[in-house]
């Protein structure tokens, strides 16, 4: 019971949701009614984003030592050989569950995989483009809950908006992570270009994001009580989170901050719901 339990939080239940509600917004715009397919794609999502954070902590149990001594690797509660089988076992049952809902889920439950597999293998240590790859799966999400409904176009506002805030979010963690990528040689934009670069390019992102987040609004696509959700539950968020990283900031402060800015994320997601058309 307690290697079950060490398996779920290998998984990270709550990152791994925010991927599935990502879907499910995304099926929820495109209008079809085609919830069966949509509810398909929120479990294969669900088990992507599990494998992923498996294998990504398989690979990183050295810089986890550091960051994050409490994960069930570092803290001895799985070996490394059961996260990585229980990563296979996920990615396989994803790719079963994608192919009950039509050809081009399949395909993108394929390359997701392939994809995250990758990224975690030699993309994340990059300046950037790991961080990149991580943003443009994450917004292929929303997409994915259009493409279950069979109505894509609607889902590209949420993906659009999805990359920017995960981009400027994925560049907070690099910040967060300073302390064991270094030592790990990890190469990424706070390692390689130093920390207060990465911070002006997390606030560049930052303000990029909020930008993007008013368009559908301004353009008409959305309706006033999306701009009201997102000006009181949103903005006031960000603006703290921007205001308190900082190059005094310890790592563990930065990744409460980041995870604050996850959390937000989902009053945007109420934001969509209450004003999309």
């Amino acid at each position: 019971m307690r290697q079950i339990k060490a398996l779920y939080k290998l998984s990270r239940p709550l990152t791994s949701l925010s991927g599935a509600l990502a879907v499910l917004l995304g099926g929820y715009v495109a209008g079809t009614g085609e919830w069966g397919n949509i509810l398909l794609a929120c479990l294969a999502t669900l088990m992507v984003a599990g494998s992923a954070n498996a294998w990504n902590d398989y690979l990183d149990v050295e810089i986890d030592r550091v960051n994050q001594p409490k994960r069930p690797l570092p803290a001895g509660l799985v070996s490394l050989e059961q996260a990585k089988r229980f990563s296979f076992i996920l990615t396989g049952l994803s790719l079963l569950v994608a192919s009950f809902i039509n050809l081009p889920a399949f395909l993108i439950a394929v390359v997701s995989n392939t994809m995250l597999y990758v990224y975690s293998w030699k993309l994340k240590s990059t300046v950037l483009m790991g961080n990149a790859t991580v943003a443009a799966l994450s917004a292929m999400s929303a997409i994915y809950g259009g493409v279950a409904a069979e109505n894509v176009r609607p889902t590209l506002w949420l993906a659009v908006i999805i990359a920017t805030a995960i981009m400027g979010r994925e560049v907070l963690k690099t910040l967060a992570d300073y302390e064991g990528d270094l030592r790990e040689q990890c190469r990424t934009v706070a390692t390689v270009w130093g920390k207060r670069a990465a911070r002006i390019v997390f606030y560049l992102l930052v303000g990029a994001t909020l930008i993007v987040m008013l368009l559908p609004y301004l353009l008409d696509v959305y309706r006033p009580a999306y701009a009201y959700t997102v000006a009181i539950g949103v903005f006031p968020v960000v603006a703290y989170i921007l205001m308190r990283v900082s190059r005094y900031r310890t790592g563990p402060q930065l990744e409460k901050l980041s995870q604050l800015m996850k959390y937000d994320f989902l009053i945007w997601f109420l934001a969509v719901v209450l004003g999309a058309a």
